[in-house]
């Protein structure tokens, strides 16, 4: 008889462990996020190229399928961001030929939503509303305007770690910008030369579920 109470009292243990860390996991419904390149802006100061990029997302998952969010973003602009891959893009860095006579600092907040498409593998849509503020080299003003920023996502959501509690997601991401207001002289003659979308942009992004 004891043993009989023993082995039940010990099923019904192991049941209600396993039933509180399903309901763990599968109460993981929200996402904090951003990426690499965030991290890697870090030490640089005012390099003339730094980009000084901060990103960082929100999500809630509404199931196992689909993913909403908000995005908070800004960074620096040094030259056009419609160079392509193929127009040269590295190459103009490094001769500086296209640099804006100063800096294009980008702000805003938007909304994304992120499809589960099989297993880890996904795709994302995300809208930003900018602020652009133009600076001289100086950081002195220069002038604002506003930008519609889009980008489109496809890739893999890695998790891992006890619960998978953490996850990394490699991607690829094309974006474009239809909507670009009060562009200042000096710095339109520039973007007039170059498109209003970049093309198989690669990043890297980590965070955390809770």
């Amino acid at each position: 008889m004891r043993n009989l109470v023993l082995a039940v009292v010990t099923l019904f243990s192991i049941n209600a462990f396993s039933q509180s860390e399903s309901q763990e996991i599968k109460n993981l419904k929200y996402r904090l996020s951003t990426p690499v390149i965030t991290l890697s802006n870090i030490g640089k100061g005012g390099e003339r190229i730094n980009t000084q990029h901060v990103e960082l997302h929100f999500k809630y998952e509404l199931d196992k399928k689909n993913i909403v969010g908000v995005k908070f973003a800004t960074w620096r602009l040094f030259q056009p961001m419609g160079i392509l891959w193929w127009d040269g893009l590295l190459d103009k860095i490094d001769s500086q030929s296209e640099f804006y006579p100063g800096y294009l600092r980008e702000t805003g907040l938007g909304i994304s939503y992120q499809r589960m498409l099989w297993k880890g593998l996904f795709a994302t849509v995300e809208v930003l509303p900018q602020l652009k503020t133009y600076l001289n080299e100086d950081n002195s003003f220069v002038g604002n305007g506003f930008k519609l920023y889009t980008s489109y996502h496809i890739g893999y959501h890695f998790a891992f770690g006890k619960n998978k509690r953490f996850f990394f997601e490699p991607q690829i991401h094309c974006q474009n910008w239809l909507i670009d207001t009060n562009t200042p002289e000096q710095f339109k003659v520039l973007d007039n030369k170059w498109r209003n979308y970049f093309m198989f942009e690669p990043n890297l992004y980590f965070g955390v579920k809770f």
